[in-house]
């Protein structure tokens, strides 16, 4: 069976070149609508490549992750407002969530706070100083990023039901971490399938090396579209 696109599924272009990533998303064609751009394709030509996804009606996602003086924050989002993005992430700092959402306002940019990486657990957060554990303080930046007028938060997968229970209904929950049951989970440690992360609330799933790296891209992107579709 084959199955069509669904907007919810961002494929991350986390590849060395444009070149190969434009290559995966010709390769991918019509399976996937929706794809996100990182600060890995950033210096090489991401923008170039997002502007071409854009006119080719493609979703884009830039995960930039904007961290700097609010004044700094605010004029970045500004210029990044009108380019026709879906998405932007910001860090999920007070600050930097006001400053995102004066600098979005009146556009249909959504910024939205990266919480805490999916690839950090407990033990790494005490190593940087943080005395939480990664859910408690998901949730605080969650419920700052609602106060702050922000779009949205970035969060693992097993964060996003506590979080759809207590924010407003379109409230952006967009989950990294996403891998099908047996896959390789490489540097993440808060994972779930694609169909738990939605069911559990998320609005959108990023998947990047299990379709990105996989010997057949497009039969990976349909194995992730079957599994949102609960087969």
């Amino acid at each position: 069976m084959i199955y069509d696109a669904d907007d919810r599924l961002y494929v991350a272009l986390d590849l060395p070149s444009v070149e190969e990533a434009r290559a995966l998303t010709q390769t991918l064609g019509g399976s996937v609508s929706s794809y996100k751009i990182g600060l890995q394709l950033l210096p090489v030509g991401g923008m170039d490549l997002a502007r071409t996804l854009i006119d080719a009606g493609k979703n884009v996602f830039l995960d930039f992750k904007f961290h700097d003086i609010d004044a700094t924050v605010e004029k970045a989002v500004r210029s990044v407002a009108g380019f026709g993005a879906q998405i932007l992430t910001v860090h999920a700092r007070p600050d930097v969530m006001r400053a995102a959402a004066k600098g979005a306002a009146g556009s249909d940019l959504k910024s939205i706070g990266v919480t805490v990486l999916t690839s950090l657990d407990k033990e790494d957060l005490e190593a940087i100083g943080y005395h939480d554990d990664a859910e408690t303080l998901v949730m605080r930046r969650a419920v700052q990023a609602a106060d702050c007028g922000i779009d949205g938060v970035v969060s693992s997968p097993l964060e996003a039901a506590a979080i759809r229970e207590g924010a407003p209904k379109d409230f952006l929950i967009v989950t990294p971490g996403v891998r099908l049951h047996g896959g390789d989970k490489g540097d993440q440690k808060r994972v779930a399938t694609p169909f738990d992360a939605l069911n559990s609330g998320a609005s959108h799933i990023v998947v990047g090396r299990p379709i990105n790296a996989a010997p057949d891209p497009r039969a990976a992107a349909q194995a992730v579209l079957a599994n949102i579709a609960g087969a």
